[in-house]
């Protein structure tokens, strides 16, 4: 993966997330781990290369295919992306929402997910009303509330305190545990030692296995 006319971020990667498999992406910052996210989320097209997600080859897919293979994929980014105009209630429900269900049938899944973040009183809150770690824990709740087959993370605990770091990190591994395959990208070598789970490292734009397979 390049970005225009400049140096390759990403080369000569290659690797296999297994079904159900939970893995830590680590590295320096600038190593390129937020490249390899979009790349893996369809954020971005690799510059050569192939990927193959859910078993369809993303070089020859069809471009109609795509929306659905993202609706496999639940995404924690850095940014947030939360939507301005919606509530944290409605933030986290979009994508059972946009799947074509009905408010009755997620209400209380949603509002109990926004509790386990300890949101549980700011559910009607608009994103601009909330910090950062509140904002995060939106994001976190709205990736994971459709039960994706995939779900990537960046830094998912980079703006929350230890203990709601160790209880979204519980999430994530009652997920993997009920079959959700888990990618985190993450520069917290607590977070790390705390499970079992694979790591892959990225130095100098190349990806190296630093710890094998296990749970969190």
């Amino acid at each position: 993966m390049r970005y225009g006319a400049g140096p390759e971020v990403l080369r000569d990667v290659t690797f296999v997330l297994e079904s159900g498999s939970f893995t830590f992406l680590t590295g320096l910052s600038g190593a390129g781990k937020t490249t390899l996210l979009k790349l893996i989320y369809l954020g971005e097209p690799p510059s050569r290369g192939l990927i193959t997600l859910f078993g369809h080859d993303m070089a020859t897919a069809r471009r109609g295919d795509f929306p659905a293979i993202r609706r496999r994929i639940g995404v924690v980014f850095q940014d947030f992306r939360l939507l301005p105009h919606l509530s944290a209630f409605d933030n986290v429900a979009l994508p059972l929402k946009l799947a074509g269900r009905h408010e009755g049938d997620y209400e209380h899944d949603v509002e109990e997910l926004l509790s386990w973040v300890g949101l549980g009183d700011r559910m009607h809150a608009k994103p601009a009303t909330l910090s950062g770690g509140e904002q995060q824990r939106i994001a976190i709740a709205r990736a994971v509330v459709a039960r994706p087959d995939l779900l990537i993370a960046d830094e998912p605990t980079g703006n929350v305190d230890a203990e709601i770091g160790g209880r979204l990190i519980r999430l994530f591994g009652e997920l993997n545990r009920l079959g959700t395959t888990v990618l985190i990208a993450t520069h917290d070598r607590a977070l790390i030692e705390s499970g079992r789970a694979k790591e892959m490292r990225l130095v100098d734009g190349r990806l190296v296995e630093l710890r094998s397979a296990g749970r969190p």
